[in-house]
């Protein structure tokens, strides 16, 4: 099968959840025997790395990239709510982009173009025009929805506002632009069953996250080591770990001096940054995330809003890593409680998980192996992707 992939943001290297997931799609379609090419967008926030031009990915995919601008204009976003446009689609529309996409389906005959997310549908028009392949939408989250979970947690009325205006205009796009794909493609059972609710009416397939297995750890540790990893330009998360910091970590360090919590990701706010609070250390962005996750012992996750799955946490399972974390957070992952992960929902939850976990060490351990063996049976890339060429014949046919 010839599968054009069109990416927000470079797939390759993986750096955060995102692009876990889009580069899972490729390798997993590539290792299935089918021909998979990539356009990307990139930009000043999530530019290509120098070791893809010569790496054996970009010689697979034929990976080509197109640099569009995704700051933030002020006038662009003014006029963007006074037309009750989306602004988080508009951002994403280049006329260089649509060019490159045209002279790509012009040049190659394609059995799927395989879109990833609402803010590629833009361009659903200029394919249509170029191509009768069947187009999917993979929907990484429901988008409006972690809009509308942040407007109700921000405390600045005139943020909360222009929140509020953001998702009732993103959800309005979502609804509009669902019926005009030829199948949707969700991570988890919960989105596919939103869009129903929201009135899709073309086919939808549940199919997970797929992870590139790696073997085990066998360093052993740091003792007392809490741990969180995350990209923190994603707002979900920030706002996560600020109710964290806040709430839940003075619990836990007055009853747990001897803890410490490590916090990485790319893109860290200037604020966290520079935070001087005891037992805290603000890392930053990781040159490998996988060692930093195993050189950890307990992974916190302390989501607030997000749909879709959180890719994260599935990479800690593999590493064997016991997880505590919000149902929100856990959401879409078909975990048990209490056997393969930790649920906390308050701050006293958080701290009485973490000392369950700390006190036990036989428990945490039992909770990495069964984590470990959660993400062997469901969420392998080469499973995944033969759902997905299984949901691409459906739609052929």
């Amino acid at each position: 099968m010839r599968i054009l992939q069109l990416c927000y943001k470079p797939p390759y290297p993986t750096v955060d959840g995102g692009t876990m997931a889009m580069n899972g799609v490729t390798q997993g379609l590539l290792a299935c025997g089918h021909a998979v090419r990539v356009l990307s967008m990139c930009s000043d926030k999530h530019p290509v790395g120098k070791q893809v031009a010569s790496s054996d990915y970009a010689q697979q995919t034929h990976f080509q990239a197109v640099h569009i601008d995704l700051s933030i204009h002020p006038v662009d976003a003014a006029v963007a709510l006074l037309c009750g446009e989306s602004y988080n689609v508009k951002r994403f529309y280049s006329k260089e982009f649509d060019r490159k996409l045209a002279e790509i389906l012009d040049a190659e005959e394609f059995d799927v173009v395989h879109v990833e997310s609402i803010f590629l549908a833009p361009y659903l028009a200029t394919i249509r025009r170029h191509s009768k392949a069947r187009v999917v939408m993979r929907a990484h989250n429901i988008e409006h929805r972690i809009w509308q979970q942040m407007t109700r947690s921000e405390k600045n009325p005139l943020k909360r506002w222009y929140l509020k205006h953001l998702a009732l205009a993103l959800r309005h796009y979502e609804l509009e632009q669902i019926n005009l794909f030829d199948g949707i493609v969700c991570i988890t059972d919960n989105d596919a069953e939103g869009f129903r609710q929201l009135g899709c009416r073309k086919k939808i397939a549940s199919i997970p996250f797929g992870i590139d297995l790696k073997p085990l750890p066998t360093a052993e540790p740091e003792p007392n080591s809490l741990f969180h990893i995350g990209s923190m330009d994603w707002l979900p998360n920030q706002e996560g770990i600020r109710w964290f910091l806040d709430k839940a970590w003075p619990l836990i360090h007055k009853d747990m001096p001897q803890l410490k919590l490590y916090l990485a990701g790319r893109k860290m706010p200037q604020e966290l940054l520079q935070l001087d609070s005891e037992g805290v250390e603000v890392v930053g962005e990781v040159s490998d995330a996988s060692d930093f996750i195993a050189s950890k012992l307990i992974n916190i996750v302390p989501l607030l809003s997000g749909s879709g799955i959180r890719i994260k946490i599935i990479e800690a399972m593999s590493l064997g890593k016991a997880v505590v974390s919000t149902s929100v957070g856990a959401s879409g992952i078909d975990y048990a409680d209490g056997e393969n992960i930790l649920i906390a929902d308050t701050p006293e939850a958080f701290a009485a998980q973490v000392r369950r976990l700390v006190d036990n060490p036989r428990l945490c351990s039992t909770l990495g192996d069964n984590a470990r063996r959660l993400v062997e049976e469901h969420y392998s890339q080469q499973a995944m992707a033969k759902q997905l060429i299984s949901f691409y014949e459906t739609l052929l046919q």
